[in-house]
């Protein structure tokens, strides 16, 4: 229970920050001693985790080996690359926290209610902000300011299509960009059906319906393009199920019409034209990727390449551009796992009805399992509400740089802990031989450079 709290805390620090959380205490680096706490609770647990055997785990050693390695080999900086391992080993441990101590359904519930408070923290004071007017803040002599940004820590003013001004919803550390926070929600928005329970609508109105409504709310003040696309593409998949494919997107192209004329985007438009500056950067991501085709241009560099300094706006091509094929090789092992044991557990063929398995007596009692009373139509339910929330992060991910943050590791933790509770209780078959995921990974990297190049060219044919 102990590394449960603290992997709590920590999630919570790093969505939050340090310097919110702790004010002036965060000048001693409250945030690695809770990293340390929480290294040594994890020993027990570990010892009898699938973590020693799961090809995710692999795939995160590997995405740290390559971190280094852009900085040792690509810029021949052996600091650079210990500077950015260690940068990067937080994000990581994400992943193997939620596996170790995330192991029942409850405990989900718990993660997932610590993601939906964040998300309603800012969009409180964001909101509060808004309704009290901001003022731009001018930046102090000598310092420089984020272009837009304002007093208020959680909106930043942009101009839309039409030369207005507008406000956009933003959170704080990695989320204080109005895209990444859009992200957030979106994968944070199938996440709290969790909580839902059949015929009980008394307390599915406060613990769901009303949630994510205000999550919506959320996504709709931060203008946020690939956020509305994103939560399209999440309620595409959710509908198809229930009516079927062309009703779905034909359903949800009327509400993505509506929210548009609604001006959801505060102004922006969608489409190849609007998008021409991140269609430019994207070219130049692929550019980087054929002058450092091997290890990349330096883990977090990818700007200092690029005209204007700027980053890429597309999480598959800032991967390679900044690992090169081998830093993507293992983010697409990582993606293709978690992919493939999401949609094992969301299918009903692959789920079977059999008896609970009774776990080994353990040394550490910390690190059994709990075998819950989970039955496969609740492993199936879990299971899409997990690839929903992947799909939301991937589809936003098209339109960000954000391929290693704390919430792919989380998500791809939290798919994993749903696959281990169906294969303790006997519901599904063993994950794939670790010889057919490295060499299906092998093929999603391929594919996934093929497919961005190919996107990258069709859209400069449009503009």
């Amino acid at each position: 229970m102990m590394g449960f709290v603290l992997s709590i805390l920590y999630l919570i620090t790093y969505y939050l920050t340090p310097a919110y959380l702790f004010g002036p205490l965060a000048n001693a680096h409250i945030e690695l001693i809770i990293v340390v706490l929480v290294l040594i609770v994890s020993v027990p647990a570990l010892m009898r985790s699938f973590l020693l055997k799961n090809s995710q785990s692999l795939a995160i050693i590997g995405l740290a080996i390559a971190v280094f390695l852009s900085f040792l080999i690509g810029k021949h900086w052996a600091g650079g690359g210990v500077r950015s391992f260690l940068d990067f080993i937080p994000n990581g441990m994400a992943y193997f926290l939620v596996c170790l101590h995330c192991n029942s359904k409850r405990k989900l519930q718990v993660l997932i209610l610590m993601m939906l408070s964040v998300c309603l923290f800012v969009i409180a004071h964001g909101a509060f902000d808004l309704q009290h007017g901001v003022p731009e803040s001018v930046p102090a002599p000598g310092s420089t300011l984020r272009k837009g940004t304002t007093a208020s820590p959680y909106l930043l003013s942009q101009e839309n299509d039409s030369g207005q001004s507008t406000y956009r919803l933003q959170g704080l550390g990695e989320i204080n960009d109005p895209n990444d926070f859009g992200q957030l929600i979106v994968c944070v928005i199938p996440l709290m059906f969790i909580f839902w329970r059949t015929k009980k609508m008394i307390t599915n109105i406060p613990f769901v319906i009303l949630p994510v409504c205000v999550l919506l709310f959320g996504v709709f003040l931060t203008h946020s393009r690939g956020a509305l696309l994103a939560l399209t593409a999440v309620a595409i998949v959710a509908a198809r199920r229930r009516i079927g494919a062309l009703p779905a997107v034909l359903l949800v192209g009327g509400l993505f019409a509506a929210a548009m004329a609604l001006h959801f985007t505060g102004g922006r438009d969608i489409s190849a034209t609007a998008g021409e500056d991140r269609t430019a950067l994207w070219g130049q991501g692929i550019e980087l990727l054929k002058t450092h085709p091997l290890f990349g241009v330096g883990y977090h560099d990818v700007y200092e390449s690029t005209e204007g300094y700027l980053t890429v706006h597309n999480s598959v091509i800032v991967c390679a551009a900044e690992l090169g094929l081998f830093g993507l090789y293992f983010w697409s092992l990582f993606l293709f796992s978690t992919l493939r044991d999401a949609l094992a557990i969301a299918s009903p063929l692959k789920v079977s009805q059999e008896e609970p398995i009774i776990p080994e007596k353990s040394p550490f009692p910390q690190s059994a399992w709990r075998i819950e009373e989970i039955d496969k139509v609740e492993i199936n339910r879990l299971g899409r509400l997990m690839v929903l929330s992947l799909t939301g992060f991937l589809v936003a991910g098209l339109f960000l740089s954000r391929s290693f943050v704390v919430t792919l590791f989380l998500l791809g933790g939290m798919a994993e802990v749903v696959y281990e509770m169906a294969l303790r209780r006997g519901k599904i078959a063993p994950r794939l031989r670790l010889a057919r995921v490295l060499l299906y990974s092998g093929g999603l990297e391929v594919a996934l450079v093929l497919v961005m190049y190919i996107m990258v060219r069709i859209l400069n044919l449009m503009r």
